[in-house]
């Protein structure tokens, strides 16, 4: 396949391959990942489970190559573990699969993806492309993550991510916002809504109006058809904009990014909020927003500053420096499985840290 003759498709933002070589069942994984480590991109040509398989063999030789030493610090900690895990990706990422212009997979035994790949890349276009088995199998699990939904216990309802839009998993957070006192129920500005899911607790929780607004349009699309099938499209408004709508609000609501750092690709944009660009933006911009007796809720870990990522009081420093004082803080343990796992690299901070809804208000109240 020549490098005119195919779409070339890639989330992560990895780079068209230059050097294409196709393969087939009779390479064996030793072989194939001494030659995706020399930089060649792999069209695999055979049987569509066995390329899985010996995708999986090349994960487990990947691994086995990390530094086991320990590091210095979480610190030192946390970016050998973003070095290493770059490094896998960028291995991993050179299994590929060729994808037909009508959107199927040639291969024996390949399953049917035509749905998934218009979800995450439009309609087909009539062109062969070529896509990274790893992407592949992450957008396949997203359309199932889409198709079945996440349950909300807040809403007692589901909530269904699309692809390249984050999930939300970690439900900790949503519960303290259903539960803290909402200061009216007029109007509320619900800032980077993603899945729409804060929007629909506070329509839920009988905020009459909710405006909520993200930069994605991707995001804008899965909030909206969350919010049309949970009935709540009279009470939600949504709009495209950088941070913040119009107007004023009683209460403006904010879960940026947890970790500064810069994005390694545009999926990690959900993960990592380089220089803090939309935290401090959220906190500088927020009191032009509000009402005189609103309040600004800020959904935030501590696991930049367990890692070193973040100086002790700096976020406090920040709500200080922009005129915020902190009516609340209400804190709660996550929940999920990393939390408790010992194997993972960084488990010394993840097995401490707290996610807390901070409750904010100017400081003139």
């Amino acid at each position: 396949m020549s490098e005119d003759t195919f779409t070339w498709h890639s989330e992560a933002g990895v780079p068209r391959p230059a050097k294409l070589r196709d393969v087939d069942d009779t390479l064996k994984a030793d072989a194939a990942f001494r030659l995706a480590s020399e930089g060649n991109a792999l069209v695999w040509r055979s049987d569509y489970h066995n390329a899985r398989q010996l995708l999986s063999a090349m994960a487990r030789r990947a691994d086995r190559k990390r530094r086991r030493e320990a590091p210095a610090s979480l610190l030192e900690a946390f970016h050998l573990h973003r070095k290493q895990q770059a490094e896998r990706a960028r291995i991993l990422g050179r299994v590929l699969i060729p994808i037909e212009g009508d959107h199927r997979i040639a291969l024996p035994r390949a399953p049917d993806v035509r749905e998934a790949l218009a979800e995450a890349w439009g309609p087909a276009e009539g062109r062969p492309a070529l896509v990274a088995l790893r992407e592949l199998l992450g957008l396949i699990g997203a359309h199932e993550w889409r198709r079945k939904g996440v349950e909300i216990q807040a809403l007692g309802a589901r909530i269904h991510p699309h692809y390249g839009v984050f999930s939300p998993v970690r439900g900790e957070y949503i519960d303290l916002i259903a539960k803290a006192p909402l200061p009216s129920t007029q109007l509320a500005f619900d800032i980077g809504t993603g899945t729409g899911v804060i929007a629909a607790v506070l329509a839920r929780r009988g905020v009459q109006r909710v405006i909520a607004t993200d930069v994605d349009e991707r995001a804008l699309a899965c909030a909206r058809e969350n919010i049309e099938r949970l009935g709540l499209a009279s009470q939600v408004e949504l709009l495209r904009a950088d941070l913040f709508p119009s107007g004023r609000a009683s209460l403006v609501v904010c879960n940026p990014p947890w970790l500064p750092g810069r994005a390694s690709s545009p999926i990690e944009r959900a993960l990592y909020d380089e220089d803090s660009r939309m935290l401090k933006g959220f906190l500088a911009g927020v009191g032009e927003h509000l009402d005189s007796d609103g309040q600004a809720w800020l959904v935030m870990s501590d696991f930049a500053q367990l890692l070193g990522l973040r100086a002790p009081g700096e976020l406090e420093a920040w709500i200080a420096n922009a005129g915020l004082s902190v009516i609340a803080r209400d804190t709660v343990r996550p929940r999920h499985p990393k939390a408790s796992d010992r194997d993972d690299p960084l488990h010394a901070a993840r097995s401490k840290e707290v996610t807390s809804l901070w409750r904010l208000a100017p400081h003139s109240k």
